[in-house]
């Protein structure tokens, strides 16, 4: 029958998606600006925002040359902007610490400002062929069901999770990297949380999880995150209008956006703390460096 991970490479040269990050001409840049992206974010909201990008950005120094005002703008409604502004320091730290190449060591790369583990593997797997435990929500649910029987695995990825999945990676480095993006594949597009198709999986034969009539999860399961009427809206609206300004805008005319004063000045002041809206003299406001005269009164 083969290993878990030899299956799995079988299924995926069939059902791969083809993004354009998984091209060989995406370079490493393209992977890591590809796998900031994607958190929380569904492929099909990426994709273009991505193209944007990289034809504007096509290396490290030429994003590392914009304000981060411009990352900011560039994002757009892509969510969570805060993102923009880790890519945006990663590739200043890029141009500095390493001529403007992103660094194949794992260690490098963990070192990088904004890039946690899951990304740092990530990037070293398949943007240099190596072999890590790239693991992420879709990769533990697969593992969790076919290898452990259970029906999720946790809220958090944890040391054994690393273990477990390196564990079923084969040993040459490149074949291992397949294997990662395989495992991914499959929890997005098959072994799905809520809809798993099991009569389309290649592990059908072999799951634990199957075998045991699928238990569902015993604890609560988890809501989707609201969004209408929260901060994160707020926030949203209010950089909206900053992204289509030319310049700093009055206080006055961001009161427009939320009819809610303490929400709209507590949103107003998380963005400020982020570094995603600087405040500047006149009680105005603007994404960062786009107006140098700074003042310290966040709230307007």
């Amino acid at each position: 029958m083969g290993t878990v991970a030899e299956a799995l490479i079988d299924w995926f040269a069939v059902h791969a998606r083809d993004l354009p990050w998984r091209r060989p001409d995406a370079g490493p840049w393209g992977v890591l600006v590809s796998e900031v992206m994607l958190q929380q974010t569904p492929v099909a909201r990426v994709e273009p925002i991505w193209y944007q990008w990289l034809a504007r950005w096509p290396r490290p120094a030429d994003l590392a040359a914009d304000p981060p005002a411009e990352a900011i703008r560039a994002w757009g409604r892509l969510g969570y902007p805060r993102r923009a502004l880790r890519l945006h320091e990663c590739a200043r730290s890029i141009v500095t610490r390493h001529g403007g190449e992103v660094p194949a060591e794992l260690t490098d790369l963990l070192a990088l400002p904004g890039i946690g583990g899951y990304t740092a593997r990530a990037v070293a797997a398949f943007a240099f062929g190596q072999r890590q435990a790239v693991v992420d929500t879709n990769v533990r649910r697969v593992v969790a069901r076919a290898v452990a029987g259970t029906p999720d695995a946790g809220p958090a990825t944890t040391a054994a999770d690393l273990a477990a999945v390196a564990g079923l990676l084969p040993a040459e480095p490149a074949r291992a990297a397949r294997a990662s993006a395989a495992f991914m594949e499959l929890g997005a597009l098959v072994c799905t949380a809520r809809a798993p198709r099991c009569a389309a999986c290649p592990l059908a034969a072999r799951c634990a999880w199957r075998r045991a009539g699928r238990p569902a999860p015993e604890g609560p399961t988890r809501r989707p995150q609201a969004y209408a009427g929260t901060d994160r809206q707020v926030r949203g609206l209010l950089l909206a209008v900053l992204r289509d300004a030319t310049g700093p805008v009055p206080a006055a005319q961001l009161d427009l956006v939320w009819p809610d004063a303490g929400q709209r000045g507590r949103a107003l002041a998380s963005l400020v703390a982020d570094g995603l809206v600087s405040a500047v003299e006149g009680h105005r406001y603007a994404l960062p460096h786009e107006n140098r005269t700074m003042t310290g009164d966040p709230a307007g």
